[in-house]
């Protein structure tokens, strides 16, 4: 039954509906955790020692952490598997590209492809930079992400390919949230406005969350 649900196309859509509202509440909780940087080093760097200790003595040191971390990569995954799968067969049922295009198509929905495309590419980056420090500037220091973070974005490169994928995530989440309602049957005539209008504002929110710390960084408020 799985295997039948997973080959339609409805299944593979109600995957990336799911996956995608699991990642959006990670993203909710990443966004609210970030901003604690501007309470200060000692602050942000007992956060992200507590997110080591969660659940102790229960859970051991770091299992709580790595449990959201399968959770998410277990999403990201199908996301994006199920994203593809369903590229392709739009291609394979349409290989003519239409003469004119939907007038009425956003600009989020026209993007949303190159949109998934550059936050996967930003996640790879993200996590080399700041999580096992390979491509960090400045010299990474395990257990001091405050320190980890102005030095990232103390750099040129750092602040855009940040900014650069926020932006893009505002547009993704703006259409993939409304897309998402509608493919788990939570749209309707009368629900339709207000979920548009929840979208735009958790588009809004996560990208001006998200922006705020480089630009606290670049400004001098952090530091």
């Amino acid at each position: 039954m799985a295997r039948t649900v997973w080959d339609s196309s409805v299944g593979k859509k109600t995957v990336m509906a799911v996956s995608g509202l699991i990642m959006l509440l990670y993203l909710v909780v990443h966004m609210i955790g970030n901003l604690k940087i501007f309470f200060g080093a000692s602050e942000f760097n007992h956060y992200a020692h507590w997110l080591r200790v969660v659940g102790e003595p229960f859970m051991h040191y770091e299992w709580t952490l790595w449990l959201v971390r399968i959770v998410l990569i277990v999403a990201v995954v199908a996301h994006a598997t199920s994203a593809y799968q369903l590229s392709r067969r739009d291609l394979k049922a349409r290989p003519v590209k239409y003469v004119h295009k939907k007038a009425r198509a956003s600009y989020a929905t026209r993007t949303m492809r190159w949109g998934g495309i550059i936050l996967g590419l930003f996640i790879v980056w993200h996590v080399l930079d700041l999580t096992t420090g390979t491509v960090h500037s400045g010299g990474f220091q395990p257990g001091h992400p405050y320190q980890n973070v102005i030095d990232t974005f103390s750099t040129w490169y750092g602040n855009v390919i940040y900014i650069v994928a926020m932006l893009a995530l505002g547009l993704h989440v703006r259409h993939g949230f409304w897309s998402a309602a509608q493919t788990l049957g939570a749209g309707g005539r009368t629900r339709d406005r207000a979920l548009k209008a929840v979208a735009d504002v958790l588009a809004l929110l996560l990208t001006l969350g998200f922006i705020a710390v480089p630009v606290g960084v670049m400004t001098g408020v952090v530091s």
